[in-house]
């Protein structure tokens, strides 16, 4: 069984901050190459799902992940309290649509599992009926795998309630922080304890398919080390390459 508990939210690894983004940096740089072979080749995709409380550091994770992506063949989708006409449809509806194109990466800000997050932290659904959601995702994620080569990365980001509050107190005192504060964000914190036991309720029906990474997250520098060296090693286990000319074809010469 998962328990949040027995997982550090600091870093678990003797590595200076300055190593850290030197790494960090380097492997950016060799995820720019990989993702431009994977948007030429038109054969595999990429999504990236983003987890955690608020002010786990989501928006700061993809800033410093397009830092090193190309804007041609990738994309990000933050996910908000379903509209009334996607409540009208079966609740992956609207997830579906938002998927990347062979060729593509996707960027996941939240995802289908706050559909889980937030019926199991308010109550509004029985227990059975949310095991038959997580039933429903996971079959929807091996069909992304199998029918249209989608790798699937699942990060969740592991901060601690004391490092929670510390966020949401520069949001409302901040001036250039004041715009991401929102009131629901103290009620967040309040349900901090809530919010785990659904991430662990989650992760405990995952585990034997498509497991999630949980990150460290106290230290933004480690977990944006953590991450980019992640998608990194993806990448290359996909054995990207360039696509060929046909050599059938003949190739045609140019006039001066």
């Amino acid at each position: 069984m998962i328990q949040l508990s027995e997982y550090s939210t600091d870093p678990t690894e003797s590595i200076e901050k300055e190593e850290a983004e030197e790494i960090r940096l380097k492997d950016l740089n060799k995820i720019v190459e990989l993702q431009t072979r994977l948007f030429a080749s038109k054969k595999k995709s990429l999504l990236i799902v983003l987890q955690g409380v608020d002010a786990a550091g989501k928006d700061g994770t993809v800033k410093k992940l397009f830092a090193g992506l190309n804007p041609l063949g990738c994309t990000c989708q933050a996910w908000k309290a379903p509209t009334s006409e996607e409540l009208s449809h079966d609740f992956l509806w609207r997830i579906h649509k938002s998927v990347p194109a062979k060729g593509w990466t996707q960027i996941f800000n939240r995802s289908q599992y706050e559909d889980i997050l937030v019926p199991y932290v308010k109550g509004s659904l029985h227990k059975e009926k949310l095991h038959s959601r997580l039933d429903a995702i996971r079959f929807f994620e091996n069909f992304l795998v199998e029918e249209n080569d989608t790798q699937i990365l699942k990060f969740f980001l592991h901060i601690s309630k004391k490092e929670q509050k510390k966020r949401i107190e520069e949001r409302m005192q901040d001036p250039t922080k004041n715009w991401k504060f929102d009131p629901s964000d103290l009620e967040a914190h309040e349900k901090f304890h809530e919010y785990q036991n659904a991430y662990e309720f989650i992760f405990n029906h995952s585990k034997d398919s498509l497991p999630w990474e949980i990150i460290p997250a106290d230290k933004k520098w480690y977990r944006d080390y953590l991450i980019t060296k992640a998608v990194k090693k993806c990448l290359e286990k996909m054995d990207l390459s360039y696509p060929e000319l046909d050599s059938s074809l003949g190739l045609p010469s140019l006039s001066e």
